[in-house]
Parts: C-alpha cells; structure tokens; sequence
C-alpha cells in the first residue's frame, strides 16, 4: 500500500511539486509525484522507516501558497520503490521558503544575514537568469565560482540539489551601502548585519533608501511622499490585521511563497489618513526586503512604503552590487472569497510552459512565445537564441521590425481572449465573452478563430460637451446646468478636451471630481460605498458602438441631482456587469456558445467581479488561471490564434 496526500492547486509551475520531491529524495523516501491540472498527488512507500519525519518535514517546509486550496490523504494500492525525479524547471522569482527564512537568522549558518539566500525551488533566480538552458554558465554568477560546501549540497539530494545558483557568505556577492560619497562594504556575516542595521536606522530617521534586491530596484521610505504607484510593505506578520481588513484567503496569499501584491481595505486611521481608504500592500519576499524589514522590526516600525524604480533612482542611501539584474513586474492578486486570479504583472507567470506545441512565434508586451518539443516556452526574448516557426503573430503596436515572412498582427483583445482558450484547453469549442481595459469588446470563438462581434472604440474627447448637449432634447440644458451647478468638474472636462488622447475614466474621474483621474481613482471611490445598491448608468450601444456621451451625461445628471460620488462611482462598475452579462448572454443564445470567457484588467475590479459572478452564477465564467488576466496574457494568445 502507498501513502497518499493530494493537495488542491491550480498552479502550472512546478516549485511545490519539486519541494515535495526534493524533501523525499532528503529522506530516501521512494515516492510517485504526479502534477495535472487542479492536483498535486504524491503517493509515498507506506511502510519506508523515514515516512513519519519526511511527512513532517514536508508539513513544516512546504510553502504557504494561494494556488493551494485544499488536501486530503489516504491509502492506495501500488508501493512506490524509486525516488521521485524532480522536474527541469526555468527560474522564478518567487518568495523564501520557511526553511530558507529560518537558515537566513540561524547564527551557525554559512547563510546567516547572507541577502541571496535562496534554494532550488525559491527566491529570485530569475534576476540572474541569462539564456537557455538555465544552468550557471547562462547566468550573471557564471564568473563565479561555488565553494566546496555549496558544490556538495548541489551534489546532494535535498533542497539545493540542482540549484545551479548556489552560493554563500564564503563563495558569494559582495555588496555595498553607498551614502553621501562613502562606501560600507559587506562580505560577511557580521558586516551584512551591521549594513542592514545601518540601513534601516537610515529609513527610520525619514531618508530614503534605493535597494537593488533580487526582485529589482525598490525605493524605501517611511512615507508616500514622493513615490509613485508606491506599495505598502507589512513588516510585522502579527499585526498586519491591526492595520488592514483582510478575509482569511487574503491574509494567506499576502503570506505565501509567490508573496503578490493585494489591494486590500485600509483599518488603521493613523493609515488611513495617509493612504486612504484601500491601498496596495505587500508582505516581504527576498532576502534584502527581509532583511531590512527584519531590522526595521527591531527599531518599532511595523510598515514601510516602497516603489518599484531603477538604477537612476535618486535617494539618501543606496544599496548596490556589481551583478547585471533582469527585474519583472510584480503579482497583482485579486481575491474575492473563493475566487482568485492574477490581475496583472509578469513575476512567478513568466517564465513558463504551456502545451500544445504551436509552430506560430507569439510576441506581446517585450514577452515571446516560443516552440519547443511538444510545447511553447514563453519568457523574454533575449533569453533566446535563434528559433525556426512557420509564421508569427505579433501585438499591434509591438514592434515596427518584421519578424517572419509569414507575419500578421493581433489585437490585445483578441489575443487576451485566446490566452483563456488556450489555458483551459477550449479548442474546437464554442465560446463567448468579453474583454475589458478603457474600453469595452465582446468576442465570440467559434472554434477555429476569434471573432470581434463589438469591437472597442477609442475614447474621443475632442468636441465631448458638444457631444453631450446633442445627444437628445433637453441635453444642451444639461451641460449649461453642468457650467453653473459644478464649475469645477465643468472646467476639468473642458480641459480633457483639449488633450490628444485620454481614456474614458478620465473624464469619468473629472466630472466626479476625483483627486486621482484615472480607472483607480473611479474604482477606489467605488470601494468607499457601503450602501446595498446603486443608480443605473448609462452603458446603452449606438451604432454597435458603447456611447461615451450618453454614459458621461448620466454622470452629470446624478452629480446634478446630488448623489454622493461614492455612490455614483459604484454604480458605474454595477452598471457595467448589467451591460457585459446583457450583451454576452445576448451573444451566447445566437450563437450556442458552451463557455463565457472574462479578460481585461478591469474585470479585476471588487465591485464590477461581484456583480459578473452574481450575473453568471449559473454558468461561472473562465478566466486565466495562472497568466494575468490583463496585457501579458496576449503574449500566450498571440500564439494560438
């Protein structure tokens, strides 16, 4: 009999499956591990002496991760007598792992303080990764070389077998504080500690603090001032919930092993005077973030503010070593109860393997697609060398360079569209859906190719008070009541006239008066209602075409009518999943269509995802799983269309 415990996930990467296999090669447990979609089943020799520890170790080291849903275990027929092998798989950039966290503040470690501490199934090897095949000599440390104890524990079953990154304090990088023309090395130990004290003492005295850590350059500072697009770091685990409202599944992503960033409700009023009432937080991931977090932790603070920037960044301090960095954009989670998915960035989802095979070389957002054996890699293209395709599909806009002979190109909605057909294996069925970013399309895949039944419309603000006024009788009353009763917003639209290009939730922003224009300041403004209903807005279809004009004139008329903004910017995304479930379920019974797809990044939206899942509750739509559901999924769509 074997021993069975199947985990739940909907991960596609393999760093939990290679974690479990790593721990039964430690214990010379022989082990079958099999990974299909939605499960993780590893069946054990019931009878092997080291079960019972390597069953321990495993619930001790494996990490926290919101892919993971659920387990069970049980007994079956069938004795595994091998160890189980562990899977090539490209680099990521994930979090540390428990055991990795717990070697990185062990005194006796080689480790200990050490900021590129990782194993072969965490931390951020992406950062150093260069070309195909991923091994050393492809790498930023190709020049140098591992001491005898890491080239052992390369050699030796376990954690580190196989991490071709492997280094320590004895055979590792140097790095170097830099402030006000001085330099602080650190090589050791006992000099890491002291930089990372120095540094946080820097950032707790109110400076600003650039870090190149193994997730990219972050800029630290006590306050927001000055950053854009700034997250908040949580550095104290145990009080998080003083400061956020978080549901159970939100607190445990914020904690797990790909360590994304949530938009969550703001608790704390001493926080939520400077952030607001939602903010974007994180909790820390790689060595350096720890670290500093660790000795900011020391010092009574409980949370930082960081930004995501470059080698040119300005700041008080800055945190340097001499080793070429390629960075990503971070993991934007959206979680709403039992729902989760990726909103938008390229960590943890990229590098990545998807079948089947494709001879058509996709290319989206600086990402390529790209053939090999029965599947498609899909990473940055300089990670590769030449490759032979029969034809290419690239993002309008992409590149102006032709590529192939055989070359067309795709639009973002349509390729996003496929990335979901493509994801849960769709082809040859019918399907239907809508894809959401400014502006909104619906799309219908007939089984073959996708097809644009309405098609997105630029946003046009030239001439858009005049627009308004001439939409039916009575509306040039409107925009004259619109002058006298709210100068204010009147001016800000009047300005968005003048502009060569704006989206439709700016000049939503501004007739609301929003301090920040734009689809976040709409949507933040919607979270702020506490209220069990909203007003209808105007999302009715001109010409197959989504009126601009009609939706901003209602606007207008519930300001006029004195609806609180919150209000009116809840219904907005109400609204919108009316018109999405209206249109697509007008779509499906024409069409016979067997599936309801969602894509767009604005679908990642608490308000606008509410009413789609209570509008589609009998035929749940699909999404991306493990690929954003915003932009870079084009680049898996533009292969397969």
């Amino acid at each position: 009999m074997a021993f069975v415990m199947e985990l739940q996930s909907s991960s596609s990467q393999f760093y939990l499956r290679n974690c479990i296999a790593g721990i039964a090669r430690e214990f010379g447990v022989p082990a079958k591990i099999v990974q299909s979609k939605g499960t993780l089943s590893c069946a054990f020799a019931s009878e092997h002496p080291q079960l019972e520890a390597c069953v321990g170790a495993i619930a001790e080291r494996l990490p926290a991760s919101w892919h993971l849903s659920g387990s069970r275990h049980y007994e079956a027929a069938g004795e595994p007598d091998t160890l189980p092998e562990l899977v090539d798989a490209p680099p990521l950039g994930l979090g540390l792992c428990p055991a990795c966290q717990k070697e990185l503040f062990d005194p006796s470690s080689r480790r200990y303080y050490y900021p590129f501490t990782h194993c072969a199934q965490c931390g951020g090897q992406y950062a150093f990764f260069e070309a195909y095949p991923f091994e050393r000599a492809n790498s930023a440390l190709s020049y140098l070389r591992p001491c005898t104890a890491c080239e052992s524990e390369q050699e030796t079953h376990g954690r580190r077998e196989k991490d071709h990154l492997n280094s320590c304090h004895a055979c590792g990088v140097p790095v170097r504080l830099e402030s006000g023309g001085r330099e602080r090395y650190a090589n050791d130990a006992g000099s890491f500690r002291t930089m990372f004290e120095v540094a946080a003492k820097a950032v707790a005295d109110a400076k600003s603090l650039l870090v190149k850590t193994t997730m990219g350059y972050r800029r630290f500072q006590l306050s927001p001032e000055g950053l854009g697009n700034a997250v908040i770091l949580m550095i104290d685990a145990e009080k998080i919930t003083d400061y956020l409202s978080l549901i159970g599944e939100e607190f445990h992503a914020l904690l797990g092993i790909e360590r994304p960033v949530l938009h969550v409700s703001v608790k704390a009023p001493e926080l939520q005077a400077v952030a607001g009432r939602t903010a974007d937080v994180k909790y820390p991931d790689d060595g350096f973030t720890i670290l500093l977090a660790t000795e900011l932790q020391r010092l009574g603070v409980d949370y930082v503010y960081y930004e995501e920037a470059d080698a040119r960044s300005d700041a008080d301090l800055r945190m340097e070593y001499d080793l070429e960095l390629s960075s990503q954009s971070d993991q934007y989670l959206f979680i709403n109860k039992d729902v989760r998915f990726v909103a938008a960035g390229e960590r943890v989802s990229f590098p990545s393997r998807m079948a089947p095979a494709s001879q058509t070389l996709g290319m989206a957002h600086g990402l390529v697609g790209v053939p090999e054996g029965e599947s498609v890699v899909f990473d940055r293209p300089e990670h590769f060398g030449s490759v032979t395709v029969e034809n290419a599909v690239v993002l309008e806009g992409e590149s102006e360079e032709q590529w192939h002979t055989h070359q067309r190109p795709a639009a973002q909605d349509e390729a996003s569209f496929m990335s979901v057909v493509a994801e849960h294996g769709l082809f040859g069925q019918k399907c239907v859906g809508a894809h959401f970013d400014d502006e909104p399309s619906f799309l219908y895949y007939d089984g073959r190719k996708v097809i644009r039944l309405v098609p997105p419309i630029a946003f046009a603000p030239e001439g858009l008070l005049e627009k308004i006024a001439s939409l039916r009788e009575g509306s040039d009353r409107l925009v004259q009541n619109f002058k006298k009763g709210l100068p204010a917003a009147y001016a800000r639209v009047e300005a968005l006239q003048e502009r060569s290009a704006t989206s439709l939730f700016e000049a939503a922003a501004a007739v609301l008066e929003l301090e920040e224009e734009n689809f976040s300041g709409v949507s933040k403004a919607a979270l702020g209602f506490y209220g069990k209903g909203g007003v209808q807005v105007d999302t009715h279809v001109k010409d197959n075409r989504f009126d601009h004009a009609a939706f901003l004139a209602s606007l207008v008329s519930y300001r006029l009518a004195g609806v609180e903004t919150e209000m009116i910017a809840y219904s907005i995304f109400e609204s919108f999943g009316d018109y999405f479930n209206d249109l697509m379920q007008q779509i499906k019974d024409k069409t016979k269509a067997e599936h309801f797809i969602l894509c767009g990044a604005h679908f990642a939206q608490q308000s606008l995802f509410s009413r789609m899942q209570r509008n589609l509750k009998a035929t749940p739509p699909l999404m991306n799983v493990n690929y954003p559901i915003g932009r870079e999924n084009a680049v898996v769509g533009c292969v397969y269309l």
